[in-house]
């Protein structure tokens, strides 16, 4: 646990100590003995007393107990970060203001309140309680002081019963690089990890507000219980893996093997089963036609322009379909549609393809609007084994794709070029997405750099992908038939 954790359970805990008797002698002062508890009369009370140091402690402890739960919980917003040296000037000036007012005010009240001539009219006017009065108070306040140690007593004992009589009902914890534990049901994994000494990252303080303390699930994955909405929620919004969890979030019921993603020094830890993850997905390759000559001549700000103009048109129908951006390439881009199995991989890539050519077609008439050429581009769809992993140098390697069908879609999408179609989706997609080929008019396809010849279905306008796969191709395709093979790339 974080020092600073630490330091505000602390203090927390040490509140009721502090607070017992001003809750005693306002509270229930008012309520036994009728005494007006104005703030003239607590300040004269206590001034130059014990009581009053403690008040004085107790704003302290209170104000710095606040201001590191207001920081936990704000800490991950940029506003905050930037807001910070004027918010420490504050937290720093507004308790030595209000110590301030309570040294000044405080002897004010004291002279008054024990004075000969104002005295009595005081005391009157707060209804102040007699000697006996105040001494059931001061056996009140210790009584309560009693109450809450036993109280916190009885805390400490369920814990350490719990912890003792959970030895019996623990599981195995094992972290990637690091050492196996016994855990117990019912705690989070977070938790499992300070109370055995394994350091584990947690900016927001364990509380599900960021996503640092989250894990990679090597082992065991389908023993875990389902995440909930918000949890999922986080983890898509970093495109983490499917086996990736909030540590703070999740309960562990079964052993499992887990890598910590960040380690404690903020740094992404390396080397680690799901850095290399071999799976059968779908990808798509696009890339612009003609860029080159189409920018030549312009200024860098309008080619920046043209091409965050042209993502934001036919991105959205990637990301729609469920699938991510892998990385940008220039005036292309490479997707992956990493889904629970091939069919649904390949499904939301077919989708995604006939989503970009009507993106595209609204988006060139906007061009057309504005007396601009029309954007061409060129796709390559493939589903093939893929291996998911980050690729570079330590604390600096994105998460990427590699392997051979990573080749092949990249051909298939220049091939496109060649046979003047837009897209060019492989057999192997197809069959996984449960159509219907038969009927299909496929070309097979040397590619230079790949072993074998590719069958792949080309496609002259993307918007119409849809009715092809359908059947309905007469209408919409073109009655302009491929060749039966082709080669080079």
């Amino acid at each position: 646990m974080p020092m600073t954790e630490m330091l505000q359970i602390a203090l927390g805990l040490t509140i009721p100590f502090f607070l017992m008797a001003h809750f005693v002698h306002t509270r229930v002062a008012a309520s036994a003995y009728d005494v007006n508890d104005r703030m003239g009369y607590i300040a004269g009370l206590i001034w130059n007393s014990t009581s009053g140091w403690n008040q004085a402690i107790l704003l302290l402890v209170v104000w710095v107990h606040a201001c590191i739960g207001l920081h936990m919980w704000l800490r991950v917003l940029p506003a905050w970060r930037r807001a910070q040296p004027v918010m420490v000037s504050l937290a720093t000036l507004i308790p030595a203001f209000a110590l301030a007012g309570f040294l000044v005010q405080g002897r004010i009240q004291y002279a008054r309140l024990f004075s000969p001539d104002e005295g009595p009219g005081l005391v009157a006017r707060y209804n102040m309680p007699s000697l006996p009065e105040f001494q059931t108070l001061i056996e009140l306040t210790t009584q309560g002081i009693a109450i809450f140690t036993a109280l916190l007593g009885l805390t400490l004992a369920i814990f350490l019963g719990r912890k003792y009589l959970g030895t019996r009902k623990s599981l195995r914890i094992r972290y990637v690089d690091g050492p196996e534990i016994q855990g117990r049901r019912g705690m989070t994994l977070l938790e499992m990890s300070r109370v055995t000494g394994v350091p584990h990252m947690a900016l927001c303080g364990g509380r599900g507000r960021c996503t640092t303390c989250r894990v990679v699930i090597e082992d065991g994955a389908d023993n875990v219980p389902q995440p909930s909405p918000q949890e999922t929620a986080s983890l898509r919004a970093v495109n983490a893996p499917p086996n990736a969890r909030l540590a703070c979030q999740l309960r562990p019921t079964e052993p499992i093997t887990v890598l910590r993603v960040f380690r404690t020094d903020g740094r992404r830890a390396r080397a680690h089963e799901s850095l290399g993850k071999e799976r059968r997905l779908a990808i798509l390759f696009l890339d612009m036609r003609g860029f080159t000559a189409r920018t030549t001549g312009q200024l860098p700000y309008d080619v920046v322009f043209l091409l965050n103009r042209f993502f934001d048109a036919i991105v959205p129908s990637i990301t729609g379909a469920g699938g991510t951006i892998d990385k940008y390439l220039g005036d292309g881009l490479l997707a992956v549609f990493e889904l629970g199995d091939e069919r649904a991989s390949a499904l939301a890539a077919l989708d995604a393809a006939a989503g970009i050519g009507s993106a595209l077609h609204i988006f060139n008439q906007t061009l057309i609007a504005e007396k601009a050429r029309p954007v061409a581009i060129g796709m390559g769809l493939h589903l093939g084994d893929l291996v998911l992993g980050e690729i570079g140098a330590a604390d600096n390697a994105p998460r990427t794709i590699i392997g051979d069908t990573v080749n092949a879609t990249s051909r298939l999408e220049a091939k496109t070029k060649e046979l003047g179609v837009e897209a060019l989706i492989s057999r192997a997609l197809l069959e996984a997405a449960g159509k219907d080929i038969t009927s299909l008019d496929l070309v097979e396809l040397q590619l230079r750099g790949v072993a074998h010849p590719i069958s792949a279905l080309a496609v002259e306008k993307a918007a119409t992908l849809p009715a092809l796969l359908s059947g309905d191709a007469g209408t919409t395709q073109g009655a302009d038939n491929r060749p039966a093979s082709a080669s080079g790339a």
